[in-house]
């Protein structure tokens, strides 16, 4: 793995870093290159085996620099029990990178509390995760979080009448309501900061089209999407390593803006080095904003704020 040409990551070594889904693909990239940076990086992983191996990984090439630490973001209690067991061994949280994502399943699946499971595991799991590590986030001297979208949140509409696609469960505009939704979350996440004095920096980033197991593990290698992948390689699909870069940058760069969404700056963002992304109209509606943060703070159980 290289970083994009030119780059140089700060010292990290005195930062703690969580990313979600950092056991393949991009998620596993960004922990990698963060580990060697120096920071101290947790890896949220739903499975032990592969967690477990992932960080041995990287301790290899950042010996001590990375742990696994068990999370599951279809189970509102694997989100408690991974956030309790931070806070137990940590006193603050630099960098929370909320990269886990499910991708466009045939059929409707729900989550363990019966959420549509790429609302819930996108979405829903990780807002209960930040609402979670905000107190430590807030001991952390210069906070900031991470939400990856995608370039699919240009087609998505947050379907408030049906957020959970039970009238209709259609795989694609769930996938892009999902995403959606992660971009407004940042959005309203620096709102929120800014007006409570929070000191947090909240961003977002997406990493193109990148190959990784992201299609194999929802539509399908024999989906339409993976053939459509694989015929477009030489032209818009970047590897998983590169497709990290908006990602690694989004959470190091010390020129960031509140608000600020990364990706590849390569024609239609598919692929190239890392820079400002375009948000659509409907990521930066602050109505939509506030009435997302409260109907997920009811489906969550908890108020977002600070005194926890």
């Amino acid at each position: 793995m290289s970083l994009w040409p030119g780059a140089k990551l700060p010292d990290l070594t005195d930062k703690t870093v969580i990313v979600t889904g950092a056991n393949s693909g991009i998620g596993y990239y960004t922990a990698l290159e963060l580990a060697r940076a120096g920071a101290e990086t947790v890896l949220a992983c739903r499975s032990a085996e592969r967690g477990e191996s992932a960080a041995a990984q990287i301790n290899a090439e950042a010996p001590g620099r990375a742990k696994f630490l068990r999370l599951d973001l279809a189970d509102f209690v694997s989100v408690q029990e991974f956030a309790g067991a931070f806070k137990e061994t940590h006193g603050k949280l630099d960098i929370l990178i909320n990269n886990a994502g499910v991708m466009a399943p045939h059929r409707r699946q729900v989550t363990a509390q019966g959420f549509e499971l790429q609302f819930g595991v996108n979405f829903l799991g990780h807002f209960l995760l930040n609402r979670l590590l905000l107190p430590v986030l807030m001991d952390a001297p210069t906070p900031r979080v991470v939400q990856i979208s995608s370039i699919a949140h240009r087609q998505g509409q947050m379907a408030f009448e049906d957020l959970q696609s039970e009238r209709r469960y259609k795989p694609w505009p769930a996938y892009q309501q999902s995403k959606l939704a992660m971009l407004i979350f940042a959005q309203e996440l620096q709102r929120r900061s800014d007006a409570g004095g929070w000191g947090l920096l909240s961003l977002a980033a997406h990493p193109g089209i990148a190959a990784t197991e992201l299609v194999a593990n929802g539509p399908g290698n024999k989906s339409l999407m993976a053939v459509l992948m694989n015929l477009g390689k030489a032209f818009v699909v970047q590897p998983g390593d590169a497709g990290a870069w908006p990602l690694i940058l989004a959470a190091t760069d010390p020129a960031a803006k509140p608000g600020a969404y990364y990706g590849p700056v390569g024609i239609g963002e598919f692929r190239g080095r890392p820079g400002l992304a375009k948000t659509m109209p409907q990521a930066l509606d602050a109505q939509t904003g506030a009435r997302l943060w409260q109907v997920a703070e009811a489906l969550t159980g908890g108020v977002f704020t600070p005194a926890q």
